[in-house]
């Protein structure tokens, strides 16, 4: 197995989780997932903040999970490159990375192309 193929593997581990599998597809369309907690928020978003940037606290909240939990899993999806990450102020704020997501599925389809035989 080369170096690519490592890295591939590494990325189906942490989609393998379904809580992280879940938080990517929420992040993937937030208006659709996190609208609702939005305007029952009392909290105002960060003024440079977009409606495709998330909280930390938003995406516990809407899985029921712990904060640090939740961190943990947006690290490794962000290490894996399907999530961005900026810090606004005191809070980070997470969304979909639609290159990073494309780059994987190119590598994916690159791997298979390689190993194919005629």
């Amino acid at each position: 197995m080369n170096d690519e193929h490592a890295a591939l593997i590494e990325v189906f581990k942490t989609l393998s989780n379904p809580h992280r599998w879940q938080i990517l597809l929420w992040l993937q369309a937030p208006q659709q997932h996190f609208a609702e907690l939005a305007a029952q928020s009392e909290r105002e978003p960060h003024p440079d903040a977009d409606e495709y940037d998330i909280c930390v606290g938003a995406i516990a909240s809407k899985s029921g999970l712990a904060q640090s939990v939740v961190s943990g899993y947006l690290a490794a999806l962000k290490n894996a490159g399907l999530v961005r990450s900026r810090r606004l102020g005191q809070w980070t704020y997470y969304r979909y990375d639609p290159e990073g997501a494309a780059q994987f599925m190119q590598r994916l389809h690159a791997a298979f192309q390689h190993t194919r035989k005629p």
